[in-house]
């Protein structure tokens, strides 16, 4: 397991802008696949997006796709995601997660072992 530690939330307006940041902990960060993932009030956690440990591939969710983009530096141990015009609806806390490299990406909860503590984003009309 890594120990992951996510920063950049904050409250922002319709249309801004943020970028989360997750920094990792241990020497095998870029074997890791990472995702993104977020949970608002009162609903289940959802999949937002995942790269592959190779940083070549990327899968997100649909009601994120051309906002959001999703990143890594294994030099620096750490994975980012940044989001664009952001929406009212996309008011969550995010975290980060990170499973061992593997043939898929997955859009799965269950199928990550470490998580960070998470970071709110809130969003206001």
């Amino acid at each position: 397991q890594v120990q992951l530690v996510e920063s950049g939330g904050g409250l922002v307006q319709a249309g801004d802008s943020l970028r989360l940041s997750c920094a990792a902990s241990g020497r095998t960060f870029s074997s890791y696949d990472m995702g993104w993932f977020r949970q608002a009030p009162g609903k289940e956690r959802e999949f937002v997006a995942v790269i592959k440990w190779s940083g070549g591939l990327t899968f997100y969710a649909d009601s994120v796709k051309g906002r959001f983009t999703i990143s890594r530096d294994n030099a620096k141990n750490t994975v980012f995601l940044q989001m664009n015009s952001l929406k009212p609806e996309d008011t969550a806390v995010y975290s980060c997660a990170a499973r061992p490299g593997s043939l898929l990406a997955s859009p799965n909860a269950r199928d990550y072992d470490s998580w960070g503590q998470g970071t709110q984003v809130t969003v206001s009309s």
